[in-house]
């Protein structure tokens, strides 16, 4: 891999989990157990875009790892890495069809895809399908930030290529 490509992969990395740590200590004002806004899911849905799904995927698992780690919510990572593998393949997958600058709609498959992620190890992890149900508070929880991490990306993207056009 090339140097520039090994030191953009790693600030990316640096940039996701300082969000990721961030976030964890924001607590949100919500009724709603366990949201969050997947603030760092900005940085991968523009490595998707910019650098393509096998940087993404090492920095997706490195996120998430070192992630729960540093938080202190090793119990926690299963249910993070079954949401956030789901949400990378779906959204790596969706991409491929998708235009360049429609990366707010791979936000929105990836916030879904993480919602159903987690729920499938809570209800396997518990033996409780009722669970299920919770999708129906979560689901539109995952589109709207969803959409908002895709934005972002996509605006992260839009600024890059205004100052690089050779980039991908």
């Amino acid at each position: 891999m090339p140097v520039r490509r090994l030191t953009a992969c790693s600030l990316l990395t640096a940039i996701a989990l300082t969000i990721f740590v961030l976030e964890a200590q924001i607590p949100l004002p919500l009724p709603v157990p366990g949201l969050k806004l997947g603030l760092s899911n900005i940085v991968t849905v523009f490595a998707l875009a910019v650098l393509g799904w096998k940087e993404t995927l090492a920095i997706v698992l490195l996120r998430i790892v070192l992630g729960n780690l540093l938080v202190g919510q090793s119990m926690a990572m299963l249910y993070s890495l079954a949401g956030g593998l789901l949400s990378f393949l779906c959204m790596a997958l969706i991409l491929r069809v998708l235009k360049k600058n429609q990366l707010w709609v791979c936000g929105v498959f990836g916030g879904i895809a993480h919602n159903i992620g987690q729920m499938a190890v809570a209800v396997t992890v518990t033996a409780t399908p009722a669970l299920w149900m919770y999708l129906a508070v979560l689901l539109p929880c995952g589109i709207v930030t969803g959409a908002f991490t895709g934005l972002c990306a996509q605006l992260l993207r839009n600024m890059l290529l205004k100052d690089h056009p050779d980039s991908r």
